[in-house]
């Protein structure tokens, strides 16, 4: 098959909305569902077992496994194994988000990594950030849903809880099993629980 066309390795496993639009390249890998208003763009791989809804995904993306709804996509991104992205979201160039991870009304900068087990909701992340394994916005405080934002460069250490409403400010660090109920300074590092100064970086 000619590599610079579109592919869907099994049609009779694969729906493909008539309003989608897809590039040229994309390979659509079986049981994977595209629904409702969704542009995907050039030199994609989306799937296997994937569902993408009402969503624009940039050129040379990776999905796998993965569900993405009502969420914008730029170029190179990857998502999955097992990652739900389920409204408003907005990944920017060269972001990785990973197995299990969920996302809702968020927005990371360019090559920010989200490797394992993290919830993101009504966060802002920045640029170059490290999101460790198991850390949480903890949005919701039973009345309202509250902001989280994290700086470009910041390190964050693995099971780190951010009550929101809370800042973190650019280059700064958590260490593993913070809990970040107050705003953090740039070039900082806040372990414990609550999460308290250690040192200026």
């Amino acid at each position: 098959m000619d590599s610079d066309k579109l592919q869907i390795i099994d049609p009779k496993s694969t729906y493909i909305d008539e309003e989608a639009e897809i590039g040229q390249g994309t390979v659509i890998y079986p049981n994977t569902t595209i629904l409702g208003k969704v542009k995907i763009g050039k030199n994609c791989e989306i799937g296997p077992n994937s569902v993408i809804q009402d969503s624009e995904i940039g050129d040379s993306c990776v999905i796998f496994f993965s569900v993405v709804k009502n969420s914008e996509v730029a170029e190179k991104v990857d998502i999955g194994p097992f990652a739900h992205l389920r409204g408003q979201v907005k990944l920017a160039k060269g972001v990785h988000i990973g197995n299990y991870v969920e996302m809702v009304r968020t927005k990371v900068g360019s090559n920010t990594k989200v490797g394992h087990v993290t919830y993101l909701g009504d966060a802002t992340v920045g640029e170059n950030v490290n999101i460790g394994a198991g850390t949480i916005t903890a949005n919701y405080d039973g009345v309202k849903k509250h902001q989280t934002t994290i700086g470009d460069e910041c390190f964050i250490g693995a099971n780190t809880v951010f009550v929101a409403p809370v800042n973190v400010g650019s280059k700064s660090k958590t260490g593993a099993g913070a809990v970040v109920r107050d705003d953090v300074p740039t070039k900082t590092l806040v372990v414990g629980m609550p999460a308290k100064f250690k040192k200026k970086l």
